[in-house]
Order: C-alpha cells, then sequence, then structure tokens
C-alpha cells in the first residue's frame, strides 16, 4: 500500500544535495525520479556513466536507496541534451544507461523497447495505486521556436500549428491506453514537463497542443478516474489546476528543483491555472494518501529543503471521479 510518495527532479551531480536528508525523514513508501536526474548533455557515453557514477557516491541519494524503492523517467539533461527530442543521436544508448543506473533488470521489456516509458500498480484493490510514467523525449518531435529575439523569462517555444509532430510516439500512445483501462483507484501520471501551465515559453505539453488535447480526449474516453499530475523540469514548484473536460479537475504537481531552483526573488511568470507556487528555494513533492476515511483524502504538497510544507492542498478522492463537476467548470469546486 503506498500511503506516501516523495518525488522531485533537477538535480546536478556536482553539486551538494543535502535535500535527500529531507526526503529520507519524510519517510516515504516511495520515490519517484521525474527525471534531470543528473546534468549529462554530452553524446560521449563514459562521460554520461561518469556523472551517473557521480550521483551514485552522494550518502544521501545512498541512504534514499535503502530507504524505499524508487522509480523513474529521463528529462532532457539526462536523456542527454538540452530541450532534445527524437532527434538526439545516442538516445539507444543513453536509454541503457539510464536503465543500468536504476537497476532495471537485463530481461525487462524496458530494455527492449523504444524509450523508457513504464508503469506499475501497488496494494490491494481498494488501496489501489498506479504509477506511470511518461517519456517525452525519445520519440518528440522538434518543437516550434518563437520568431525574433525573446526576453530569457519569456522562454523561446510557442505552440506549433503541425498536427502530425508528437510527444509520445504511437507505440507509447497505445500503451497509454492500455494502462489507463488497468484498475486502480489513485493514478500518478508522471510527465517530466508540465501538462497543465500554458502559457510561459519553456518546454510543456502546450507546445504541442493537439497532443495535449489528445492525452484530454484519452483520460476522458478511458474514464480513468483518480488522476494526479506530477511533473519537474522549470526550476520551481507550483501546483496547477484546470478544467480539461476529463469530468474532474485535473492537477499538476511540479516539484523542481532539488538543486537546481533559483534562490533569489523573482517575478512570478504568468499561468492562468495556478493554484500555488514556491518560485524559488530547492525543494521536493509528496503525495499522502490517507485510506484509513471512507472518502480517502489525498494531500498534494511541496515540501522546502529543510522538509517544511510550502504548498498544500487536499483532495477527497470522490473529487476526483467522472462526473464530479457535473458541468459546473472548475469555478464550481469546492476547496
Amino acid at each position: 500500500v503506498l500511503s506516501r510518495i516523495a518525488f522531485g527532479s533537477c538535480a546536478r551531480q556536482d553539486k551538494p544535495q543535502p535535500i535527500w536528508d529531507a526526503i529520507v525523514a519524510a519517510k516515504p513508501d516511495i520515490y519517484l525520479s521525474l527525471g534531470d536526474n543528473i546534468y549529462g548533455d554530452t553524446e560521449d557515453m563514459a562521460v554520461m556513466k561518469k556523472k551517473y557514477d557521480q550521483l551514485a557516491a552522494i550518502p544521501g541519494w545512498q541512504k534514499l536507496k535503502k530507504t524505499c524503492p524508487m522509480l523513474a523517467i529521463w528529462d532532457d539533461h539526462d536523456y542527454g541534451v538540452n530541450d532534445g527530442g527524437a532527434e538526439y543521436p545516442r538516445k539507444d544508448e543513453s536509454q541503457q544507461l539510464f536503465l543500468d543506473f536504476f537497476g532495471i533488470p537485463k530481461d525487462s521489456p524496458r530494455r527492449k523497447q523504444k524509450g523508457v516509458y513504464s508503469a506499475e500498480t501497488f496494494g490491494p484493490p481498494d488501496k489501489r495505486v498506479q504509477v506511470i510514467l511518461l517519456d517525452t523525449r525519445y520519440f518528440r518531435s522538434p518543437l516550434k521556436r518563437k520568431a525574433g529575439k525573446t526576453p530569457f523569462n519569456e522562454g523561446p517555444y510557442e505552440p506549433s500549428p503541425d498536427t502530425k509532430a508528437t510527444m509520445l510516439g504511437e507505440a507509447q500512445w497505445q500503451w497509454l491506453e492500455e494502462q489507463l483501462k488497468v484498475p486502480a483507484r489513485v493514478r500518478i501520471l508522471v510527465s517530466s514537463i508540465q501538462l497543465v501551465p500554458q502559457d510561459h515559453g519553456w518546454e510543456k505539453w502546450m507546445n504541442l497542443p493537439h497532443e495535449r488535447e489528445r492525452l484530454y480526449k484519452l483520460l476522458k474516453d478511458t474514464k480513468a478516474a483518480g488522476i494526479v499530475c506530477i511533473s519537474g523540469d522549470r526550476h520551481l514548484a507550483e501546483l496547477s489546476m484546470m478544467d480539461a473536460g476529463i469530468g474532474y479537475p485535473l492537477y499538476d504537481l511540479t516539484s523542481s528543483g532539488l538543486t537546481e531552483a533559483s534562490q533569489r526573488w523573482r517575478k512570478l511568470e504568468v499561468n492562468r491555472h495556478r493554484v500555488a507556487t514556491m518560485n524559488r528555494g530547492n525543494n521536493f513533492g509528496m503525495i499522502a494518501i490517507d485510506w484509513s476515511r471512507g472518502d480517502p483524502l489525498i494531500r498534494l504538497q511541496i515540501r522546502d529543503q529543510e522538509g517544511d510544507i510550502t504548498i498544500q492542498d487536499k483532495l477527497p478522492l470522490s473529487l476526483l471521479q467522472p462526473g464530479s463537476l457535473k458541468g459546473k467548470g472548475v469555478a464550481g469546486i469546492v476547496r
């Protein structure tokens, strides 16, 4: 039974990583590594392995590995190139190094498939949690850059009109549809990049808007209940929520970074779907599920480097069921 699910992203292997002590102290049942687990940024696999070895030698990381099991996905820097997609030439070699580091057995299907996506379920039927880890790198088509120069803090990308561009690739889309039909009460949808926020110009699902809509339609058509999305990448933490047309509010809890978050005050970027934010300070995420209630309570949390809660929203599981909005939209949600 999973009751405490910790997660985080963006940890540079050559920096101090004291935050692992706070994560261990939070006593998670599992840790989900959301990408940028190292900053590899290379086509030289010997260099990539050396950087994984640096992470492996960090005492806090070693302690966490002894505390709880881990599941992991990659993002651009541990994939191999900043903002990279399908064009990265060493993705197959990088995939094997990633799987080696996270101890994936040599006979695992992840060793033979293209991309590192996977899913697992935990607990008995009445407390079952499914973790779905998406690969937003291996198959992803090129992004559309804004014309001319743009201020750095606005980001370089804008939504692409190319409806043939893909985020997941057809094989992963078919696999995801099958996973969403697997019985589960709570589903943690892991995306290395943000799903709900749409206003900033950095990497996000909204850069391929037709793929974002395809995902929302798939969630609706499969009637998959209990979904909470978690994401990383942004070097800030925030909770976003929208009515995505799936029949209940779709939450996206972003935690980033373990070492890379801005340490200085900065102006908030626009996010029309923002519920709460922590836009400076290293952080990790926690999903705590109270199964003792007749209507289980899900706490979505961001915690700082000392382990203090900086963002929290409490959701009864009954809210995350198709039909809970009943046509009244997000404005009708009682929070």
